[in-house]
């Protein structure tokens, strides 16, 4: 029996000679990521084991992306902490001020995670690197410090689910749609410690921007990790930014899936996840008219420069409606310096929008973006929790750079043809 891409990297990461669905093994880490929040409790178990040195500098990234630039004492302290074991480790892939982005929009724009690489996060959405053709997952800060000190990881080796994508894309329609839809086909526990394997000719035409997204939104449906196979798009992307070797790896003709699911992508119209779960999903010819506070258009689901051309697009000549607040946060600073560059950031500003620093902060309540009792928002972000975003009476709508640039400027959710 032949083995799928999730398998095969995870071999290659052990000394066996061949795995299987729900084995534990003890594998080797490439990348080992914590950031603001999570890094701090991972240094501190690090420091309870008597660990003295990592494990490789290298092979440890600490970004502080969450409450930064420092939004009070207490994140100003977590930040200090985690910069003080960073100079004392003297760690190669150590990112704050000027030089932060979104850990996961920061990291492959870097070059710092390639195909065929294990990654490991103490942040759920590390599974993000999947879309490179790597294995990501989000673990535990405890975890964290163990690959910290010992470079391996134990994993249950997951079962594999096959998504095959096929038919051209609606206008308007992007990987966050496709994933948003699969989420409301299958629940938020449809993928429950497993692989989702996007495949399909829809898949293969897929911007990086795009893959990277839908990856990074697999854990929504519970799965382990979700994972593109790489091909010449991928390695476009990659060989500019590459600083050591990389591996295409791909399922074999005869792998073994638990589920295979097949979906006509020409169906889909623009998603809303509505509150409270991103399963919670709706097409936008029936979620249309609700009314919303703010527009937030950013994160490590959608903050990358395709994501901000597209809402440009459609603020061009625009403004925001009264008393809608719109926010646009470009994911990392060359990103920021690409919309600067191409006018993108005068379109916002023209279009009433308040523009951040890079920062996960609006996405999880933290700062920059905060909801109050009753409001409501519409955000590229990849969660719609009870509180996510603030008030626990606040209500978060999931949709794609489009539909929220469109939304802030009719104060409403709303699809971009209603401008046309």
């Amino acid at each position: 029996m032949g083995h799928t891409i999730t398998e095969k990297i995870l071999m290659a990461h052990t000394d066996l000679p061949n795995i299987h669905p729900g084995q534990l093994i003890n594998a080797r880490v490439d990348i080992a990521l914590g950031n603001d929040i999570t890094a701090p409790i991972a240094i501190k178990e690090f420091r309870k084991a008597e660990g003295r040195k990592v494990f490789d500098k290298d092979k440890i990234a600490l970004v502080l992306d969450h409450f930064t630039p420092n939004k009070d004492i207490n994140s100003a302290m977590q930040c200090k902490f985690v910069r003080e074991f960073a100079l004392e480790q003297n760690l190669t892939h150590f990112y704050e001020g000027g030089n932060v982005g979104v850990e996961h929009a920061l990291l492959p724009e870097a070059g710092i995670v390639l195909p065929g690489d294990l990654v490991i996060g103490a942040d759920s959405h590390t599974c993000t690197y999947g879309g490179l053709g790597a294995f990501a997952t989000g673990v535990g800060s405890t975890d964290l410090a163990a690959a910290m000190l010992t470079g391996e990881l134990w994993f249950k080796v997951p079962q594999s689910m096959k998504f095959i994508i096929s038919g051209s894309l609606q206008k308007w329609v992007s990987g966050k749609d496709l994933i948003l839809n699969i989420i409301g086909r299958i629940g938020v526990d449809g993928a429950l410690y497993k692989a989702m394997e996007f495949t399909g000719e829809t898949i293969s035409k897929l911007s990086m921007a795009d893959r990277l997204s839908m990856a990074n939104m697999a854990v929504e449906a519970g799965a382990k990790n979700g994972i593109f196979p790489p091909d010449e798009i991928t390695r476009e992307y990659v060989e500019k930014r590459a600083k050591r070797k990389y591996t295409f790896y791909s399922s074999d003709a005869d792998a073994e899936y638990c589920d295979v699911i097949e979906i006509d992508a020409r169906k889909i119209e623009p998603q809303v996840a509505f509150p409270h779960l991103p399963s919670n999903v709706k097409g936008i010819s029936v979620a249309g008219n609700v009314k919303i506070d703010q527009s937030l258009i950013g994160s490590c689901t959608n903050g990358r420069i395709e994501d901000l051309r597209i809402a440009a697009r459609i603020l061009t000549g625009r403004k925001a409606a009264a008393y809608v607040r719109l926010i646009v946060i470009p994911a990392t600073p060359a990103i920021y310096r690409m919309a600067l560059q191409e006018g993108l950031l005068e379109t916002f500003l023209s279009a009433g929008a308040i523009i951040s620093p890079p920062s996960c902060g609006a996405c999880l309540g933290g700062h920059m973006g905060i909801l109050a009792e009753g409001e409501r928002a519409i955000a590229t972000t990849n969660r719609n929790f009870v509180g996510r975003m603030g008030h626990p009476k606040s209500e978060v709508y999931l949709a794609n750079p489009a539909i929220c640039a469109a939304s802030a400027v009719l104060g409403r959710i709303a699809s971009p043809e209603e401008l046309e």
